[in-house]
Formats: structure tokens, C-alpha cells, sequence
């Protein structure tokens, strides 16, 4: 049977904008996602469809890598072109948890394997997630899945514990980055979120959250599977894209 939710687990969601599912997938399909991930950065898999982003350091030669896979910082798209990360984004324990949060009828609305190789990956600014995204209401869902266990040392998540119900922050660009402005939270307000390989994060798309550099020698991958009820409403130019459906159906004037 999929996993549910406790009435606990999801009062803590509702009041802190997180909650964290440690197992849930068999250590044998993390296992083979960490190969799938590593066949992609240094085995030589071809990208196709999947669209890749490499430190923004080592794209503007201010660092070397000893090798051309040591230098992905995320890899999008592989739920829709890959077989082995399409059954994760699908799996019955993730899926059931999302539907508790957003309800039935369920579409993704991006993924993206987020690496952190040893000493190179570089921090990611404290944001949130949905003053990226043209789409409302703000009450998006995303399972930030480990791959490898998260620690603070190899940059795990920090968030600021129920955040998202003061809505969408000022954000500003900095140097390769999009954060909240600058002096509107104390990062001693922030809460460490270290996991064990193949647990999830599941998170608010207004929950502010940060991941420090990786300053270990163990890498630390991670993949954001970000979901949506199938009744949001695409705002930005145009009629929006065709979002993978996950579950449920279709509504009229709502996301594709």
C-alpha cells in the first residue's frame, strides 16, 4: 500500500510548509538511479532531450575540473526522457503523498536532478520557488528526492520554518542567482534539513529554502519533481506548455 501522510505529518506541513519522508523507494532503485545519474555526468550517456546546466565557475574558466562531469550543476527534463527517473516521478509513495497535498488530479510542473559535485558545487541563494513560476494559486509541491545522503557538509536544505504563509517575497538578481532580498530573514531563523539517500523533502512552492556550497568530498545529488493540481491556471504569456500529467484530469482554462 502507498504511503500516506499522518494527521500529524500533515499539520506540520500546513503550519511549517515542509515535511520529510525518510524510504521511500527501495534502496535497490536509489541505488540504480546514483548509476543512471552517474552515467549521464561521466559515462558517456547521451543527454537528448534532457537539458543541462553546468556551475556558472567553471562555464566562465574561473575553475577547473578534473573531470567534464565534476562540472554539472543540473540536468531538466528527465522524468519525460528517462525510464528509470519517469518510474521515481511516478512512484506510488510519492504520488500519494502529493495527492494528500494538492489533491487528484495531479500534472508536474518541472524536474530537475540538482548536483553538487565534491568541493565544486556551488550554493544556492535562499528563495522560493514559485516567483519563478507563472503559475497560481501559489500552492505548488515539489519532493526534493535524495539521491545521496544530504548533509550540512555536501549542502543539504535549509528552510525558514513557515515562511510560505507570509506569500511571495521581494527577490532580487545577484551574481548568477535569484534570491529573496537581502535582509528580510536572519539566517540564524534557518532550519538544517540533512536527509539519508532516498528520503524526500516535501515543500511548500512558497517555502523560502537554501543549500550551502559542498565543501566535502562526497557528492550530493538530489532531484526536484515539483508537481501541481491539474486546476492551476498557467499566467504567463501565451496559453503555457503541455505539463506532464501525473494523475487525474484536465480542466478547461486551467494547465494544460
Amino acid at each position: 500500500m502507498a504511503m500516506q501522510l499522518t494527521s500529524e505529518q500533515l499539520e506540520g506541513y500546513e503550519r511549517d510548509g515542509y515535511v520529510v519522508i525518510e524510504g521511500l523507494v527501495a534502496p535497490e532503485m536509489v541505488e540504480a538511479l546514483r548509476a543512471r545519474a552517474r552515467e549521464y555526468t561521466h559515462g558517456g550517456r547521451p543527454l537528448g532531450s534532457v537539458r543541462a546546466q553546468v556551475e556558472p565557475k567553471v562555464a566562465r574558466g574561473e575553475l577547473q575540473v578534473a573531470h567534464p562531469g565534476d562540472s554539472f550543476r543540473k540536468l531538466e527534463g528527465l522524468v519525460e526522457g528517462d525510464d528509470l527517473f519517469q518510474k521515481l516521478g511516478l512512484h506510488e509513495n510519492i504520488v500519494s503523498v502529493i495527492e494528500q497535498i494538492v489533491g487528484p488530479d495531479i500534472k508536474m510542473f518541472r524536474n530537475a536532478l540538482m548536483l553538487k559535485p565534491p568541493e565544486v558545487g556551488s550554493a544556492k541563494g535562499m528563495h522560493q520557488d514559485s516567483p519563478y513560476w507563472p503559475i497560481e494559486p501559489m500552492e505548488l509541491c515539489s519532493c526534493w528526492f535524495t539521491l545521496d545522503d544530504a548533509t550540512p557538509e555536501n549542502g543539504c536544505m535549509a528552510v525558514l520554518p513557515g515562511w510560505h504563509k507570509k506569500g511571495p517575497l521581494p527577490h532580487v538578481n545577484v551574481t548568477d542567482d535569484y534570491v529573496v532580498e537581502e535582509g528580510l530573514y536572519d539566517p540564524a531563523q534557518m532550519a538544517l534539513v540533512p536527509m539519508k539517500a532516498g528520503g524526500g523533502l516535501f515543500f511548500h512552492s512558497l517555502l523560502p529554502h537554501y543549500t550551502a556550497p559542498n565543501r566535502s568530498k562526497s557528492w550530493r545529488r538530489a532531484i526536484a519533481l515539483s508537481y501541481m493540481s491539474a486546476r492551476s491556471r498557467h499566467t504567463g504569456e501565451g496559453e503555457g506548455p503541455d505539463y506532464f500529467n501525473v494523475k487525474g484530469q484536465s480542466y478547461p482554462g486551467c494547465v494544460r
